[in-house]
């Protein structure tokens, strides 16, 4: 940045303090109907997980009733919010996801 000087005064260029956006993690939510291979399909489809990662993330929401699938930003968090909810329902399956602000 360079600085000006305009009749004897010197204008010095401020930087602009520019936040980073609000991170949100996307969360699958366990039921009793949505079968666990097809949990694992949606993770390594939506979230690019390998087998591996996506049967522990599955395992988690099984277990304990949610499990977090990964951290974004609003705009993308919200978009893999809907690829879930589509493809579940495109499947005739009741899967939730939701996301939340980190």
């Amino acid at each position: 940045m360079r600085n000006q000087e305009h009749r004897g005064t010197v204008l010095e260029a401020e930087k602009a303090k520019v936040k980073p956006p609000p991170l949100y993690k996307v969360m699958l939510l366990n039921d009793d109907y949505t079968p666990m291979d097809f949990v694992v399909v949606v993770l390594q489809t939506v979230f690019a997980m390998s087998r591996e990662k996506a049967t522990q993330v599955m395992l988690q929401v099984h277990r304990e009733g949610m499990g977090v699938c990964g951290t974004y930003t609003r705009e993308v968090a919200s978009a893999k919010v809907e690829q879930v909810i589509g493809i579940a329902r495109k499947h005739q399956h009741p899967l939730q996801c939701t996301m939340e602000e980190t």
